[in-house]
């Protein structure tokens, strides 16, 4: 019902940045919170921010907070991640989900999810 496509990742020095984009196809996106988490080798799977349908909830990791904006473009059934000011920390794959339910987000699970970009910050 609903597919995710991200991109836009790639290699940047540290405090610099970049700006994620996934696009989701399928009407069943119509209505859904959307959102980011990332994987990092021997990390676990860490949810970076979610935003409802409205967007009159947002939600960010304490980790990236004050850095990183979820935004979304409703029209464009795109949700955007930007992230600045980067630490060699933020090294990982990202991926956007979908789910019906923004706490469902929120708390890591999902209904759909792309196939992440990598993001990879050196020093």
């Amino acid at each position: 019902q609903v597919q995710l496509v991200e991109s836009g990742g790639g290699l940047v020095q540290a405090g610099g940045s970049l700006r994620l984009s996934c696009a989701a196809s399928g009407r069943t996106y119509i209505g859904y919170a959307l959102g980011w988490f990332r994987q990092a080798p021997g990390k676990e799977r860490e949810t970076v921010a979610a935003i409802s349908w409205a967007g009159s909830s947002i939600y960010y990791a304490d980790s990236v907070k004050g850095r990183f904006t979820i935004s979304r473009d409703n029209a464009k059934n795109t949700v955007y991640l930007q992230m600045n000011s980067l630490k060699t920390e933020d090294t990982a794959v990202y991926y956007c989900n979908a789910d019906p339910r923004y706490i469902t987000v929120v708390r890591g699970g999902m209904d759909a999810w792309g196939k992440g970009t990598l993001v990879t910050v050196s020093s």
